[in-house]
């Protein structure tokens, strides 16, 4: 029986272009980009009073600007914290830091392109066996003035934030832990409402479960997506994620215990309930699932040897 992942209340009643008070010392506005993998907008965090911190801009859009001015208007912005460079996160950090002199943080701009031999499509799991096929851009621009290593501390009055470098969903995925809330902020690492898209190249299924157990070992009370609810109750919801990943690698695993395959053949079996117009998405995920296998050594590739779109998988 599959496991089933606890999600949060949906986010129904959205504000855009104010910010609301959502604990002691966070802050959130909503960007108005609501699409399929942004759920209602990107949630851009403000952080303490006077001297501020600022998580996920948030895509270039003048009402979010506009939005973000009016909350700042009376605070010092001193540090622009970003968790990866998809373009509904970073654009708009460009803007705040020539606005307000404050750097940018981040753990590094864009790394893996698309292979232009494999199918470049990404996908998400917008629910647990129901992908939905997007494009998430990507904001190549971006790159920070401090590179954030993993346990890099940013600090100032009355908070503090721990890097935690959680590869997967991207290469450069970075969470920023706020010790006085023992509060996360994840990104697309972790999110609410929907599990997250891992798609190769630059998404990594074996890094995004290795980033998911880090996670797993920490002690935080809340997890704060960029998009959507918090995470109230972290350790069954993330214990359950992470679960979900593997039971779908398990079926991968035994649908080639019948002999060498196709990403398109497992799709048409493991996806079956599926609608057919989605398992172009679906393959992606199952690409991501068979780099991993393949690099644990437990799956071989055909051909060339490069776990593509195409390539033709067997058990090692």
């Amino acid at each position: 029986m599959a496991t089933a992942i606890p999600f949060v209340p949906p986010l129904d009643d959205v504000t855009y272009g104010t910010a609301e008070q959502v604990s002691p010392l966070i802050r959130r506005v909503i960007a108005e980009n609501p699409s399929k993998y942004s759920y209602r907008g990107t949630g851009t965090y403000i952080v303490g009073r006077g001297e501020v911190a600022v998580i996920d801009p948030g895509p270039d859009l003048p009402g979010h600007r506009d939005a973000l001015m009016a909350e700042l208007v009376d605070e010092k912005v001193v540090a622009i914290l970003v968790t990866h460079c998809h373009s509904d996160h970073s654009p708009l950090a460009q803007w705040l830091k020539e606005h307000t002199g404050a750097p940018t943080y981040a753990f590094g701009p864009h790394g893996a392109t698309e292979d232009p031999d494999d199918d470049p499509e990404p996908e998400t799991d917008a629910r647990p066996d129901t992908e939905v096929e997007h494009k998430e851009s990507v904001d190549t621009d971006f790159a920070p003035d401090v590179v954030t290593a993993d346990g890099f501390v940013i600090s100032g009055p009355g908070w503090t934030f721990d890097s935690v470098f959680t590869p997967g969903h991207t290469s450069n995925h970075t969470c920023f832990a706020l010790r006085e809330e023992q509060a996360l902020f994840s990104g697309d690492h972790v999110m609410g409402w929907s599990t997250t898209v891992v798609s190769p190249p630059d998404g990594d299924m074996r890094a995004y479960c290795a980033s998911m157990e880090k996670v797993i070992a920490r002690p935080d009370r809340i997890i704060w997506p960029t998009h959507g609810n918090p995470v109230t109750d972290p350790q069954p919801f993330l214990r359950a994620l992470l679960a979900h990943r593997l039971e779908r690698e398990a079926q991968v695993v035994a649908f080639l215990g019948s002999g060498p395959t196709t990403i398109e053949a497992m799709v048409k079996v493991l996806y079956k309930d599926v609608r057919e117009e989605l398992h172009r998405a679906a393959g992606r995920s199952v690409l991501s699932h068979l780099r991993k296998l393949v690099a644990d050594g437990a799956v071989t590739v055909g051909g060339d040897g490069r776990p593509t779109s195409k390539a033709e998988y067997r058990l090692a």
